[in-house]
């Protein structure tokens, strides 16, 4: 398999959650971007987390989970530079997965099957459900330049709304894929409305 480097961003400022939403537990008591890195550490790839300077709780926590650390001093600028500062770090891959930390509830086995879309020659993977794309979302080495580029709030959206012939979409019953936390609700409401139960089915 070709070499896929995961990289977790989690150096947003989360004004609405009113502090630092990624250390906050979710309902079995785990912190949320803990949560979020574990799943995509359990598919076995290299993995880094985007994190803001300073943030020394949160890079033990990572550093910890066995994830390397990258700094985005550029991190108020908006989600775009994170992705480009994980990009150039790990510049020689293959291909990128884009995972979001603030995303705990996407299953490691949906995680698997962007791998594999990727794998199989996706330019550009991304699960659905239910006709609804979400994340994770890969891009093959051949989308290096143009990540690294990135600038603004929209992180790589705009590549994936410019991809429509290379864009593999990859089904899925996994409704985690479009489920973020914004708010301290929803650290509960979130799981009770999707009905998610860890390990469960597909």
């Amino acid at each position: 398999m070709s070499r896929v480097v995961g990289i977790l961003l989690a150096a947003g400022e989360a004004r609405r959650f009113g502090g630092n939403k990624l250390l906050a537990r979710m309902p079995d008591g785990e912190p949320m971007a803990l949560k979020a890195a574990r799943h995509l550490m359990a598919t076995g790839i290299e993995a880094l987390v985007v994190i803001r300077p300073g943030d020394a709780a949160l890079a033990g926590m990572m550093r910890a989970a066995g994830l390397g650390l990258v700094e985005n001093p550029d991190a108020d600028q908006g989600m775009a530079t994170s992705i480009a500062k994980g990009v150039a770090q790990a510049s020689d891959a293959d291909a990128w997965l884009i995972v979001l930390a603030d995303m705990p509830w996407i299953r490691p086995q949906t995680i698997r099957r962007v791998l594999d879309a990727l794998d199989a020659g996706a330019q550009i993977a991304a699960p659905t459900v239910n006709g609804r794309r979400g994340h994770p979302v890969g891009f093959a080495k051949g989308y290096r330049q143009a990540l690294m580029a990135l600038r603004g709030e929209r992180g790589a959206s705009r590549l994936v709304q410019a991809s429509s012939s290379g864009l593999v979409l990859v089904p899925t019953m996994d409704t985690g894929i479009l489920m973020d936390v914004d708010e301290p609700a929803d650290l509960h409401l979130e799981a009770e409305r999707a009905g998610i139960v860890s390990g469960g089915p597909d």
